[in-house]
This record gives structure tokens, C-alpha cells and sequence, in this order.
């Protein structure tokens, strides 16, 4: 990749997305699995989200969509299962969503006028 391409945002505190998850050891990845354990625990979704963002743990990963869910944060959970991967909780509310989506295209259209 071509380090000049963020150039312009040198000395400047932002955060760059990127899709390379960090190398680390199956050891590191324990332990920071156990800190986010920890964290959901304590009731620090965001902190443990976060870090099992980071390790890709996709146990964390559905305990997080399953908070969010259980919070009416549904397109958040989706988002969660979805990365986790977990096809069967990611389906239904996909399908909730579908449905949503059906009666919001049929309540724009206009009825038959009758005569």
C-alpha cells in the first residue's frame, strides 16, 4: 500500500480503517479474549466489542449481537452476527428486517380509487 496516500493525515489524531486484522500469536489472542470477557462482564460491551473485533472471537462476537439485540439495537446485532459469522441469528433478522421493508413499499402505494 502506498504510505503516501495518507499523507495528509499525518500529525492529526484520526483513526484509519482498514481490513488487516494486527499479527499476533494464538497466546496474545487468549488473553485478549479473556480481557473482553472480562470487560463484557463488568458490563464494557463497547470496550469488549472492540476487542473482539480486533481477535475476530465469534463467541464475543454473537454475546455482543445478542446485547444488542436484547436492546432493540437490531441492525448493530446483524452487524455482530454477521462478522461473527452466525448464519442462523443473522437470517432472522434479516427476515424481520425484509418484511420492514415490504409493508414500508406497500403502504407508499396509493389503493385503488373506487368509483
Amino acid at each position: 500500500m502506498d504510505k503516501n496516500l495518507f499523507g495528509r493525515f499525518e500529525n492529526q489524531a484520526v483513526f484509519i480503517k482498514t481490513l488487516q486484522k494486527p499479527a499476533m500469536d494464538g497466546a496474545q489472542k487468549a488473553a485478549l479474549n479473556r480481557k473482553g470477557n472480562r470487560l463484557y462482564n463488568a458490563g464494557d460491551i463497547e470496550g469488549a466489542r472492540r476487542i473482539f473485533l480486533t481477535t475476530g472471537y465469534s463467541d464475543g462476537l454473537v454475546r455482543i449481537g445478542d446485547y444488542y439485540k436484547s436492546k432493540g439495537r437490531k441492525l448493530d446485532a446483524l452487524r455482530m452476527y454477521w462478522i461473527a459469522p452466525d448464519k442462523t441469528k443473522s437470517e432472522s433478522i434479516i427476515m424481520e428486517l425484509s418484511a420492514l421493508i415490504k409493508n414500508l413499499i406497500h403502504e407508499d402505494e396509493e389503493p385503488p380509487h373506487v368509483k
